[in-house]
């Protein structure tokens, strides 16, 4: 459905370019004012058979048991299936890659894209969220003969270029190497008529920003943008005005809903016990992610889990791409319990049955911790978040959240004192150290091309001790 821009949108073109539970809302950063909408937005749904979707793809949804849309996605496809505009604004894990994948994959079937030449584009920061982007769109764009590629840095150039050059109806990309890609001559977006943005704010505070503008600048004029994110401010505002026309504007009430079943705590700890703290919650029952500020940081911490008796893995930027899909692919199987990170971990990640989330270093703004907190209590499952914060971090602490609209629980903590295990599971580590080796061998060097070598995953192994009870049967 191809519509006439308004003048004063392409006349701008240049190419330059969570709530808590009884705590109060979270309401939207006051200095963002969403566009004015002049088109009244359809009605919302409450079942996906409402809506005009294909009849494989409904038939798909329905063989996975997804039948009642989560809000987001009963408000805002009506209208995104209809062609519209969407500025959606919805807290991680609230539903917003199939909001827009749904749309994107339905308006996009029965068609072939030329070599080179996508149809449509989802543009992501991060290559963990690329990746599950892809993972969640595949098995719905198989059933419609949609050909998906991701193309993200980090990894073959060479493949990517060949997914390309076969022909992918829908590329995921990160803006860094989809600009590198078309540079090459290896991919044109001048056919691309549907566009959707990710975690946009993310890509505006990691300096994206003139990269996504050069990229959205050169697809189709008349097509269709959408843009999705857990948080939108003055950072995003620029792409709100410049590319969407006439949106239709759904902001999901972090108050409300799933985000009920989240609830944060403050842990007030002496320096000389945060580490001993950090180390017996990590020693739980249960997965839990660890965030800290620096790869040295996470690197150390990681070591000392694992001389404590923890199965933990570290994941950072430091890490190649294979590396960090190997980590992830422990953590998500259970063969890692922790997963100590920095904030590359904070967005892009979905784990199921993650119940705990811990701020080692508390983060630097409201939406770090926001998106942190967003990996546990995901599509209605429960969880916390606890930061640990020494005496000098408290009043930066107090002010993050009054910017973030929570009132946590505040608690001074002590690393053997019962309190500790009864907000968090901590518990004495077994001492016995482990090793987790690498399950799989990607390439005769980590990262870079070379003939892959398939095994079975490997399973962390103890030196001495009897091996750990399998998680949820202790």
């Amino acid at each position: 459905m191809n519509r006439t821009r308004t003048h004063s949108r392409t006349h701008h073109r240049s190419g330059a370019g969570s709530g808590s539970r009884g705590r109060g809302p979270v309401a939207a950063p006051a200095e963002f004012a969403p566009p004015r909408t002049i088109t009244p937005a359809l009605p919302p749904v409450e079942a996906f058979a409402d809506l005009d979707l294909p009849g494989p793809l409904l038939a798909a949804l329905t063989a996975e048991g997804v039948t009642v849309p989560f809000p987001i996605q009963g408000a805002t496809l009506p209208n995104t299936l209809a062609g519209r505009d969407a500025l959606g604004r919805g807290r991680t894990g609230s539903g917003k890659t199939l909001a827009f994948g749904l749309a994107l994959l339905a308006r996009t079937a029965g068609k072939r894209a030329e070599p080179r030449q996508p149809l449509a584009l989802v543009l992501v920061p991060t290559r963990e969220l690329a990746q599950q982007v892809t993972d969640a769109l595949a098995p719905y764009a198989r059933v419609l003969g949609l050909r998906l590629a991701t193309v993200v840095g980090g990894m073959s150039i060479g493949r990517q270029t060949g997914a390309l050059r076969a022909g992918a109806e829908v590329v995921v990309a990160t803006p860094g190497r989809l600009g590198d890609l078309i540079d090459r001559g290896a991919c044109g977006l001048d056919q691309v008529a549907v566009t959707v943005l990710d975690e946009a704010d993310q890509m505006a505070d990691m300096g994206f920003m003139p990269q996504v503008t050069a990229l959205l600048d050169q697809v189709r004029p008349e097509g269709q943008r959408m843009l999705f994110s857990a948080t939108l401010d003055r950072n995003v505002d620029l792409l709100v005005r410049r590319y969407l026309n006439d949106p239709v504007v759904h902001s999901v009430d972090p108050s409300a809903g799933a985000v009920t079943t989240m609830e944060h705590h403050v842990l007030h700890v002496h320096g000389d016990d945060k580490q001993a703290t950090t180390v017996r919650i990590a020693a739980r029952d249960g997965r839990v992610i660890m965030f800290l500020d620096t790869k040295y940081d996470v690197d150390r911490l990681t070591r000392e889990l694992l001389h404590s008796g923890v199965r933990a893995a570290a994941l950072h930027g430091g890490k190649s791409q294979p590396q960090r899909t190997r980590t992830l692919t422990q953590f998500k199987t259970g063969h890692v319990d922790v997963l100590v990170a920095t904030n590359v971990a904070a967005r892009g990640i979905h784990v199921d049955r993650l119940d705990l989330v811990v701020n080692v270093d508390p983060p630097a703004d409201h939406k770090d911790y926001l998106h942190r907190g967003g990996r546990t209590a995901r599509a209605g499952e429960s969880g916390s978040v606890v930061t640990l914060v020494t005496p000098n971090q408290r009043r930066g602490m107090v002010r993050l959240m009054a910017d973030a609209g929570i009132r946590p629980h505040v608690t001074k903590v002590h690393s053997g004192e019962p309190e500790l295990h009864r907000i968090t599971g901590a518990r004495t580590p077994s001492g016995v150290p482990v090793v987790i080796t690498a399950p799989v061998a990607e390439s005769r060097r980590d990262g870079g091309p070379g003939r892959t070598r398939r095994s079975r995953p490997a399973r962390p192994t103890r030196r001495t001790a009897p091996r750990r009870p399998a998680l949820g049967t202790a």
